[in-house]
């Protein structure tokens, strides 16, 4: 099958539909199938070969965060000749209200169209005002997948229509397999050491790194050998606010990592600790560290109570709850079977979320959207408002 996929997002930033994008391209590569993703990047940038810039990209608040997106009419020149060149059987647009290429795709594309939804929200400045190209590309989407059952519920609720469940999927050999950094996770004894991980833009509140912070110098001069391993963009003076000097050498910052080094931290800690405050859909990088064999706390958002199986694969605490957090902390840490007994579970919870079982899944989607379309194509064109 030749299956083209887009991304709203530039590579440049690591993000999880990012990396959604490329997993699912290369799982479906390995299970036989030609695959082109068209992103947002520059000409030069250093992309997988099966990668089609689609030219430069420009920062877009969206969904609390900020977007890395390209649009226009040389984006659309673009993707049009992207389409015509790959002759898809079928393509596979993510996050297609973003005004990015993947809604110029749709509103490009003359075959069968697969859209997924990562997000949950339901209102926004920028979709209110492009009402009109979201009724087309609406109406052009042949079968839809939702990431999570809050992404799935804005379709139903808010979008007259359904989706397919189909969760984001996670590559477990690459994270069982990862090596853990040198000197890290240490010893880990009672009421002494332990090790505390967090990967992500500490910066953006949503993410809820004050929280964990809080939690930690609240935690850390009762266990002298207590750390902190962060990981992700950002400026080490603002992630050591509100921090007492004595307690900064017990926190390690190791910046923005590639693909292998987030695997190898995730592997180096006793605890990964998501503490987002809200805005999430789904939560891959939970189903990453459970790849990796690490203990989850995470905050009592639904989509993360949905990926830890109700608390069974991964401890929950208050959402913004620093004082709750520090003692889920304390606890785990002085409680190895415990922490044994929430790994072993995330091991089972996460084999369902491996990329083959989630590109099979992914592929009876395609297969229904080449069916309803019988081969046919649309024969008016698009033409780009002015």
């Amino acid at each position: 099958m030749r299956i083209g996929i887009v991304c709203p997002y530039s590579f440049d930033v690591p993000g999880g539909v990012q990396n959604h994008v490329l997993d699912l391209a290369e799982a479906l590569i390995g299970l036989g199938h030609e695959v082109s993703v068209l992103a947002p990047a520059d000409e030069d940038a250093p992309l997988p070969p099966y990668v089609v810039p689609a030219g430069r990209s420009v920062p877009f608040p969206y969904n609390g965060s900020v977007a890395r997106i390209t649009f226009g009419p040389v984006s659309t020149a673009r993707v049009r000749r992207w389409l015509a060149r790959g002759e898809f059987d079928v393509l596979h647009v993510h996050e297609p209200f973003v005004l990015s290429v993947s809604l110029l795709a749709v509103l490009s594309a003359r075959g069968p169209v697969v859209a997924t939804f990562h997000t949950a929200m339901t209102r926004s400045r920028a979709l209110a005002a492009a009402q009109g190209i979201l009724q087309l590309v609406l109406e052009r989407i042949t079968a839809r997948i939702a990431v999570s059952a809050s992404a799935r519920k804005v379709q139903v609720e808010h979008l007259d229509g359904g989706a397919v469940e189909i969760p984001n999927g996670v590559a477990v050999a690459k994270f069982a397999d990862a090596v853990p950094l040198p000197g890290w996770p240490g010893t880990c004894t009672t009421g002494q050491g332990g090790t505390i991980g967090f990967l992500g833009r500490f910066t953006e509140p949503r993410k809820g790194f004050a929280v964990l912070r809080e939690a930690f110098v609240a935690l850390a001069p009762h266990r002298p050998g207590l750390r902190l391993l962060v990981a992700g963009p950002g400026e080490a003076e603002e992630l050591y606010e509100d921090v007492p000097a004595e307690l900064h050498s017990r926190i390690t910052f190791l910046g923005k990592v590639s693909e292998e080094d987030k695997a190898r931290m995730l592997r180096s800690v006793d605890l990964y600790v998501a503490p987002n405050t809200g805005g999430e859909s789904f939560g891959m990088i939970l189903t990453e560290a459970m790849a990796a064999g690490t203990t989850v706390v995470a905050s009592d958002l639904d989509a993360f109570r949905r990926v830890l199986d109700g608390g069974r694969a991964g401890e929950l605490f208050p959402t913004g709850d620093a004082v709750a957090l520090r003692r889920v902390l304390a606890g785990l840490l002085d409680d190895p079977d415990r922490r044994a007994e929430l790994a072993a579970c995330g091991r089972q919870v996460v084999a369902g979320f491996d990329w083959p079982v989630v590109a099979r899944r992914v592929l009876e989607v395609y297969a229904t959207a080449i069916e309803a379309t019988d081969g046919r194509v649309l024969d008016e064109e698009w033409v780009e408002p002015r």
